[in-house]
C-alpha cells in the first residue's frame, strides 16, 4: 500500500501543476478566444450565407455560392494581383534597406544610441498618422516632394497619389519607410548576437568585408532574416489602414488591395457574406504561406 501510494502521489502533483498552469494561462487565452478565434469562426460561417446590410428577411445558408462567384470576379483577382505586387514590392526593398541600416548601426558610431532611437521613429507612429503625413509630402501644390523637384529644376506639380502610373509606386515607398524600423531592429538584434571573435578571426585570416559578411555575418543572420521576411510578407499582404488613408484604393482601383476590396464590399455595398468569403480566401493564403515557412524551418532544423 505504501509503495502504491508513493507512486500515485507524483501523478497527483503533476495534475495539480497542470491545473495551475491552465489557471495562469486563462487570462491570456480568454481574450484570444473572444477577440480572435470567435470572430474568425463567425466570419467563416458568414461566408456561406447571403448576409447583407439593411435586409428585412432572414439570412439564408447558400453553401459555397459566394466562393463560386469569387472565382469569376475579375475585380477581386485584380486586387489580389495588386496585393501581391504591393507585398513583394514593399517587403524586398524593406529588407535590403533595413539590412544596410542594421549593418551601419551595428558599428561603433558616435551618437550610436541616438541614431538607433531615431531609426525606429516611424515604427512608433500610427499608420493613420503616417498616411496623413505622407499625403502632405505628396501634395501636388505645397508638398515637400514637388517643392524640392521645383527647386532642382525637375518640374513639379505632379499629383503622385492620383496618377494611374505613380499611385502604386508612391504608396509602396510609404510602406517601405513605415515598415523598415521593425525589420532593422530584428536584424540588428541578430547581428549583435553574432560572436565578435568570428569576425576578428576572419579578419586575421585576411578576409575582406564582403567575404566576412558571406562567411560569418549572413549564416548567423539567416534564421532571423527568413523569419522577419516571412512575417513582413504576411503583414504587407494584409495591409489596410495605410493604403486606405493614402488613396482609399484609387485611382481607378490601382491601389485597391484585397483587404480594401473586402472592406468596400462589406461596408460600402453591404455584401457581408461575399466580403466574408474574400476574407476566408485571404486567411487561406496566409495560412499556406505560414505553413510553407514553418515546414521549411523544421526541415532545415531551424537554421535555414
Amino acid at each position: 500500500m505504501t509503495a502504491v501510494a508513493g507512486t500515485r502521489r507524483p501523478a497527483g502533483r503533476a495534475a495539480t501543476r497542470g491545473h495551475g498552469a491552465w489557471f495562469l494561462v486563462l487570462p491570456a487565452l480568454i481574450p484570444i478566444l473572444l477577440l480572435s478565434v470567435g470572430p474568425l469562426l463567425y466570419g467563416i460561417v458568414l461566408a456561406f450565407t447571403d448576409a447583407q446590410s439593411g435586409r428585412t428577411t432572414a439570412t439564408d445558408w447558400i453553401g459555397a455560392l459566394n466562393f463560386r462567384d469569387l472565382l469569376h470576379d475579375t475585380l477581386f483577382w485584380e486586387s489580389f494581383r495588386i496585393g501581391l505586387v504591393w507585398a513583394v514590392g514593399v517587403t524586398v526593398p524593406q529588407f535590403l534597406l533595413a539590412l544596410g541600416l542594421a549593418l551601419l548601426l551595428d558599428q561603433d558610431l558616435r551618437l550610436g544610441r541616438f541614431a538607433r532611437a531615431l531609426a525606429i521613429v516611424p515604427w512608433a507612429m500610427p499608420e493613420v498618422v503616417v498616411g496623413v503625413m505622407w499625403r502632405l509630402v505628396y501634395n501636388p501644390d505645397a508638398g515637400i516632394l514637388n517643392e524640392t523637384l521645383r527647386d532642382l529644376g525637375l518640374g513639379g506639380g505632379r499629383d503622385w497619389l492620383s496618377g494611374l502610373a505613380t499611385a502604386l509606386p508612391a504608396v509602396i515607398v510609404v510602406g517601405v519607410w513605415a515598415g523598415m524600423p521593425q525589420t532593422t531592429v530584428a536584424l540588428l538584434a541578430g547581428l549583435q548576437n553574432t560572436p565578435r571573435e568570428l569576425h576578428e578571426a576572419a579578419a586575421v585570416d585576411g578576409a575582406g568585408a564582403w567575404r566576412r559578411f558571406r562567411a560569418v555575418t549572413w549564416p548567423a543572420l539567416r534564421p532571423v532574416a527568413l523569419a522577419i521576411t516571412a512575417l513582413n510578407l504576411i503583414w504587407n499582404l494584409n495591409s489596410f489602414a495605410l493604403v486606405y488613408v493614402l488613396t482609399s484604393g484609387g485611382p481607378g482601383g490601382k491601389t485597391r488591395l484585397p483587404m480594401l476590396f473586402a472592406y468596400e464590399e462589406a461596408f460600402r455595398y453591404g455584401q457581408f457574406g461575399y466580403a466574408a468569403a474574400m476574407g476566408c480566401v485571404l486567411v487561406a493564403v496566409v495560412s499556406v504561406l505560414l505553413s510553407v515557412f514553418l515546414v521549411s524551418r523544421l526541415r532545415g532544423g531551424g537554421d535555414a
